[in-house]
């Protein structure tokens, strides 16, 4: 410990923003190692600022530490400046609240957000000191362990986790560590140990299962112990009110992503866009009590100190009754001058009152997602908004003073057509022409566009990513439509970051070594521009001779085995099956002329 501090003292002053790394904020919870039974890092893959403001993380942090025999600490990636001096004085990866090694932890858990973070786990777990590949790891090493969205097809990673848990973790982790100490007590061994854990819900050990392979495409999933879960099924809160909710959050030194209080106000969404993974993975809808967000917001506001609250869901709108309950919540919050925020809404004239409602000062943009722009393409997709429903709520937003819009929009979605993509520009011109000018002053429209990624649990799952080829022509219409369209602001995300996104969301354990090769090469923060280096990449494809368009552009059939068959996320296949055969059906009258 005190080399550390010695060590860290001479680096922090060479860094940007050395108040990542010091873990005494107002709010940090630290508690003594000798008095606890179960020590966790809990370590986000990505920058402080981009872990801080990931709400998950918080609530774990919560379920955690409000237990005395348990104890659990901050850990983020070191940016490339802090990493070289690192490794450069032989500093380990540290936890940000009692700067130990992550070493001396019982378990390390990482929150996997994000395929494109795969590389910097890795380099976390390296700086740590600790064995990549979980095979290798000797009984004093920590317990790695996994969660989040990616954790519903971690088999990529596999390699390098001891286990994974499958669903919302803030019961099932703290009875996973409870159960950890009491087995640890046994003075069992590591693999027995693991195997015992496979028993609790929503507890995936990769170790007892061996994928098997006929001439490189997956074919089955062999047990390796009787003992193993035919199926790991999702573990789920079923009552939001019931569970502990971080009403103290840590509050950041430097500005974060989020830079304000959050409150949740229900889990899981009721739409079903067939794109979505988390509108399944979430499911069912469950909500937290108006009294329980009341309460849960004064205390947030008494213990931050934030100026800001936010509302926050899959589809905030959809909370019942939600214009009472800004109400109230203003009346509650008077006395602070709290202002409150919707980060997701839907995109109707409901929700623009909601949106006016909260803001009673300058309006500047609101933000609507329509995903598609033709009517069909929505409703293969199940967005169920029409081209009136768009104009009647854009109509709306524009008379009540709002000076902008920012417009998310997807390419590559099944059954997508050229005449898909133009109708975007066509859309936004057509904005333009019936909102452009609000009296002097123009209407400012930003319009970003995304390449679906087909993601594992969703109606969609079967389907291919466009190819490279494919994207980037539709791209260059798009491009070619805004150039001659003033007062639009047009982004679109890089090909090459969605085709890795898509290889990995669909991968399976073949995948390790690429990933771990890509690393050796110096990948490190791939879903930042300034970072990504897709020239690695392929680098690591041509040494391990690896086809990884065979994991993006492949369709898959419903009969065959995918990466995640053995993992459950609570939505039966037939459910999925039937969804995607009405998203291809959609267009069936169209292309038979009737």
């Amino acid at each position: 410990m005190p080399a550390i501090e010695s060590k860290l003292a001479s680096i922090l002053a060479r860094v940007q923003k050395p108040a990542r790394y010091l873990g005494n904020e107002w709010n940090s919870v630290h508690k003594d190692h000798s008095g606890v039974a179960v020590r966790m890092a809990l370590a986000f893959p990505d920058l402080y600022e981009i872990g801080m403001s990931n709400q998950g993380l918080k609530i774990l942090y919560e379920s955690v530490n409000s237990r005395p025999e348990m104890l659990m600490e901050r850990v983020f990636a070191a940016a490339t400046d802090m990493e070289e001096l690192m490794r450069q004085h032989g500093l380990p990866l540290f936890a940000l609240e009692s700067q130990r090694p992550l070493a001396d932890f019982d378990v390390i858990g990482f929150s996997l957000q994000y395929e494109l973070s795969y590389t910097n786990v890795l380099n976390m777990i390296d700086l740590s000191g600790i064995p990549l590949y979980s095979d290798q790891r000797n009984e004093q090493d920590p317990l790695v362990i996994g969660g989040g969205s990616c954790a519903y097809n971690p088999e990529p990673m596999s390699a390098f986790f001891d286990l994974f848990v499958l669903g919302e973790a803030e019961e099932v982790l703290p009875e996973m560590l409870a159960e950890l100490v009491r087995l640890k007590s046994e003075n069992l061994e590591r693999k027995e140990i693991l195997t015992r854990l496979s028993a609790l819900e929503g507890i995936y050990i990769p170790a007892l299962y061996q994928p098997v392979y006929d001439k490189g495409v997956l074919k089955g999933l062999k047990k390796l112990d009787s003992r193993a879960p035919v199926q790991i099924i999702k573990k789920a809160v079923a009552d939001l009110d019931r569970v502990s909710y971080p009403t103290a959050p840590v509050v950041p030194y430097i500005q974060t992503v989020h830079d304000r209080a959050v409150i949740e106000l229900f889990r899981g969404c009721g739409k079903g866009c067939r794109f979505c993974q988390a509108g399944f993975i979430f499911r069912p809808v469950r909500r937290r009590s108006r009294q329980n967000i009341i309460e849960t917001a004064k205390a947030l506001i008494a213990a931050t100190g934030y100026d800001e609250i936010s509302l926050s869901s899959l589809s905030s709108s959809d909370y019942p009754q939600i214009d009472t309950l800004i109400s109230d919540m203003k009346e509650a919050l008077s006395a602070s001058r709290v202002r409150c925020s919707l980060p997701s809404l839907r995109l109707d004239s409901y929700s623009v009152k909601l949106a006016d409602q909260l803001h009673q000062g300058r309006r500047s943009s609101l933000t609507f997602a329509p995903e598609a722009a033709t009517e069909r393409l929505r409703l293969v997709i199940n967005k169920n908004i029409s081209e009136e429903d768009i104009f009647t709520a854009l109509g709306d937003a524009v008379k009540a003073g709002w000076q902008g819009f920012k417009l998310y929009f997807m390419i590559g979605l099944p059954t997508e057509t050229d005449q898909d993509v133009e109708a975007i520009v066509t859309l936004c011109r057509d904005i333009r022409r019936n909102f452009g000018q609000k009296g002097k002053r123009s209407l400012n429209l930003s319009v970003s566009v995304a390449t679906f990624v087909p993601k594992a649990h969703t109606p969609f799952q079967w389907e291919p990513q466009l190819s490279r080829p494919e994207v980037l022509e539709r791209q260059q219409i798009l491009r070619s439509g805004f150039k001659t369209m003033p007062g639009v602001n047009f982004s679109w995300h890089d090909v090459e970051t969605s085709f890795l996104e898509a290889v990995f969301a669909r991968g399976d354990r073949q995948l390790a070594p690429l990933i771990e090769r890509a690393w050796r090469l110096g990948c490190r923060f791939d879903g930042w521009t300034e970072h990504f280096n897709f020239q690695l990449w392929r680098q690591a494809f041509q040494e391990l001779d690896l086809n990884a368009e065979s994991y993006a552009y492949r369709r898959f059939s419903y009969d065959e085995q995918l990466p995640w068959n053995h993992l459950h996320c609570g939505v039966n296949k037939e459910i999925f099956i039937r969804e995607h055969r009405q998203s291809l059906a959609v267009d069936l009258p169209q292309r038979s002329g009737q």
